[in-house]
């Protein structure tokens, strides 16, 4: 499991650099043109802070931070559906965790619990 999200990390790296890194660079300016303005920037048409604009139509949405199990406070993992006091205590004691499919392997948690909290967590080492 971590050596996908290893090869999924570096491939997304990949795909955002190889294009930034094969463009060539500007031709530089000759020293006598007066340097370009930056265009000015546009203030919004409505000055109410309650006005949030609307995310585009094909814009991703993004994705709250995983929780690492293996340093999260007993708070934080209370803050996970599912997880009391009791089940945190358990998951810090359990510590540490090579990958977070241990909670349910060591029995820590019950499989149902532990797929409702999945894509919310992660193992780090």
């Amino acid at each position: 499991m971590l050596h996908r999200l290893r090869i999924l990390a570096a491939a997304a790296v990949l795909a955002v650099a190889a294009p930034a890194l094969a463009q060539a660079p500007a031709p530089a300016a000759p020293a006598t043109q007066a340097p370009a303005k930056a265009p000015a920037a546009k203030t919004p048409a409505t000055t109410n802070p309650a006005v949030i604009p609307a995310k585009p139509a094909g814009a991703p949405a993004a994705k709250p931070a995983l929780l690492d199990i293996n340093t999260a406070s007993e708070a934080d993992l209370q803050a996970l559906k599912g997880i009391g006091d009791v089940r945190a205590k358990a998951i810090i004691a359990g510590r540490p965790y090579k990958g977070k499919d241990e909670l349910w392997q060591k029995k820590i948690l019950t499989k149902a619990v532990y797929n409702g909290i999945k894509d919310k967590i992660i193992a780090k080492q």
